[in-house]
């Protein structure tokens, strides 16, 4: 009898102990997916955040364009404002500071806020000749195109192959196709 009893005593602590198993399982299984969705989010701000970032970034770049844009018109207006009569000289360098800020806020912000196919297809109509992708790339963020990619010149490649006005001609040097360059001459 005793040994039946003590079977059962096993038997019984070892249920036990298999259900705190099967219970600690779960207690692990529910904080492994805590964590999960913890580490998610965390990506998911942190992207946020770097968009953030990059859009602060752009709007201090514009804003110091403007402020430099208000300077050089203030000072513009403030020297033509009292002297009534301008040597030729004068109005030259006046027309010219003005033509080089208006060159430099061009420039800077020449393709902001549209796509890399159509700022390529604006660059190469305006160049006239082939590019390489590495060239796009920097013209472009030249021009003020945010390419948010690790690997943009792969992605300025993918987006041109897959735009029929363009056309790739070596490795990743791409021309105008013979229809869009054919538009052109007849405007």
């Amino acid at each position: 009898m005793t040994k039946i009893l003590y079977y059962m005593y096993i038997n019984n602590c070892m249920y036990q102990e298999g259900a705190l198993m099967d219970e600690l399982a779960d207690i692990l299984s529910g904080l492994e997916q805590r964590i999960n969705m913890y580490k998610n989010k965390l990506i998911d701000l942190q992207k946020k955040r770097d968009r953030l970032d990059d859009e602060i970034k752009t709007a201090k770049k514009y804003l110091e364009l403007a402020e430099t844009l208000f300077r050089v018109e203030k000072n513009k207006a403030r020297s033509t404002t009292p002297a009534l009569v301008q040597t030729e000289d004068q109005e030259k360098a006046t027309t010219k500071g003005s033509e080089e800020t208006k060159d430099v806020l061009f420039r800077t912000v020449k393709f902001a806020g549209i796509s890399i196919p159509q700022a390529t297809y604006l660059l190469l109509r305006e160049e006239g000749k082939p590019l390489h992708a590495k060239e796009i790339y920097q013209r472009l963020i030249e021009g003020g195109v945010k390419i948010r990619s690790k690997t943009p010149v792969t992605s300025i490649s993918i987006s041109l192959n897959r735009d029929k006005r363009f056309l790739k001609i070596a490795p990743n040097t791409y021309r105008l196709a013979d229809t869009e360059v054919q538009r052109e001459e007849r405007r």
